[in-house]
């Protein structure tokens, strides 16, 4: 650092030397920095943590009865973490469709710890994005695009989102590569970016130093399932059109043109006699189409649409999807030897269609289908199970000997061999008392008890949490 600073304060007396005027003013790295962290902590309010609640089908041990095969009530819990961004103060939040896709829960958390039930507002899933919707009683802060068009390799980014669940994290680092194909989508054009991002990154912004959104992390590729460099993000280009277009007609409305194309492969580009590959071939047109309309044959090489030579099959795609139906459309294509535009007239992809790919799955609440007795059997210490079960003598409650395959509590994290202390503030001995603290839970109306629990695991020898614990279970549906 000392000789950056002596070599800056010579190159600035040499030009104040050699010109009249003064020398440019240069920022030093201290303030570099200290705008770095002004312009992230800025940043944080529009940034979201997204927990879902997913009910997975389990395998029911021993025989399943008739009455569970009706009902099919046999599953396990499971979180889904990610993160989103707000994109219109009224509480829409954008996130990757991956992130709430199976749930039928979803929960955000902001920068200052206020949590709020979301519903998903709408997706498209067939490019990996959602929509959501929070209600509160206030505008909230949103993000603002960028053009992702502009952004290029070694710019400075930074990422911002709820990596591995362990909360809201922010990472730095270049983009690496822009148009990057990983063969998720039909139309991938991926920002690659450095920037650490992680399972749980997926759905949250990647910002320019300027603090704009110019994309969605979405993925990443490592052969240790965290990051190893190699990030990828949804430009914001691609993004802000879909989301728009979502907010506007609660769907993509892509634009339809009826016709198959494949991307030119070097061999196939040189068998065409043409200098590269960046041009698409057409292997099919649908009958009765807009292309049939306008002329075009298979075999025709689109060279062009609207006047711009796409980079690739996939920028034709996303050229023809982002346009608007119902209009005319230019596409340049090259026919034996020769340059010929068509003039097509958009169509718009039949919704019911698209619907079928494309639209947001709805995720209904699980049947708790919660017993009187919560599925749990309970007996008071006897010195025979404390000494079958590792419990101190002056250890009290109840100890649970069995409990039903569809028992809430298990899904929660509770085992047979745990010990229930309290229900709620009061002590419970016997099965009579653990049913009349649940019976007045219910009474009061709440779906959800807190328990007093000394967990089998926090027993074990060397167990890594010792004592008691406090877990909220389900009591009512």
């Amino acid at each position: 650092m000392h000789a950056w600073r002596t070599w800056m304060l010579s190159t600035l007396a040499a030009s104040a030397l050699a010109v009249a005027s003064p020398p440019p003013a240069f920022a030093t790295p201290d303030e570099v920095v200290a705008k770095h962290g002004e312009l992230v902590r800025s940043l944080l309010p529009t940034v979201v943590n997204i927990i879902g609640h997913m009910a997975i089908s389990a395998p029911t041990p021993g025989p399943v009865t008739a009455a569970q095969s009706k009902t099919n009530d046999i599953f396990q819990i499971r979180t889904s973490n990610g993160s989103g961004f707000i994109v219109d103060p009224d509480g829409v939040i954008a996130t990757n469709w991956h992130v709430v896709d199976g749930a039928y829960e979803i929960f955000v958390t902001f920068s200052d710890g206020t949590r709020a039930k979301a519903e998903v507002l709408n997706a498209a899933r067939i490019v990996d994005i959602a929509l959501l919707k929070v209600t509160l009683p206030h505008k909230l802060p949103s993000t603002e695009w960028g053009d992702s068009s502009k952004v290029q390799i070694g710019d400075a980014v930074l990422a911002v989102g709820n990596p591995l669940g362990v909360g809201q994290s922010v990472t730095s680092g270049i983009v690496s590569a822009v148009n990057r194909n990983i063969n998720d989508t039909p139309y991938d054009d991926f920002i690659q970016t450095d920037a650490p991002i992680n399972h749980g990154n997926s759905g949250g912004p990647l910002f320019d130093m300027d603090g704009k959104v110019i994309g969605i992390n979405t993925a990443l590729i490592s052969n240790t399932a965290s990051s190893a460099g190699l990030g990828f993000a949804i430009p914001s280009n691609d993004a802000g059109m879909v989301i728009e277009r979502l907010m506007k007609y609660g769907w993509m409305r892509p634009s339809f043109v009826g016709m198959k194309v494949q991307q030119l492969t070097p061999e196939m580009s040189m068998a065409l006699g043409l200098d590269d590959s960046h041009a698409s071939i057409v292997a099919n047109v649908i009958e009765g189409g807009p292309a049939a309309k306008a002329g075009m044959k298979v075999g025709d090489v689109v060279m062009t649409f609207n006047g711009r030579a796409p980079l690739d099959e996939r920028d034709l795609l996303r050229s023809i999807a982002a346009a608007t139906p119902n209009e005319a459309a230019t596409i340049g294509v090259l026919r034996a030897g020769q340059m010929v535009d068509l003039q097509v007239t958009l169509q718009e992809w039949p919704r019911a269609l698209w619907d079928q790919r494309d639209a947001p799955i709805k995720v209904a609440e699980p049947k708790w289908n919660i017993a009187k007795d919560m599925g749990l059997k309970l007996r008071p210490l006897t010195p025979d199970l404390r000494s079958q079960n590792n419990i101190a003598a002056n250890v009290p409650g109840l100890l649970i000997t069995s409990m039903t395959p569809d028992a809430d509590a298990g899904r929660r994290g509770v085992v047979v061999g745990d010990v229930v202390q309290q229900v709620g503030g009061a002590p419970v001995n016997s099965a009579a008392d653990f049913q009349r603290e649940v019976d007045k839970m219910r009474a009061d109306g709440k779906t959800y008890g807190l328990f007093l629990m000394l967990q089998k695991a926090a027993r074990e020898p060397g167990a890594k949490s010792p004592g008691t614990k406090w877990l909220a279970l389900r009591v009512a549906d």
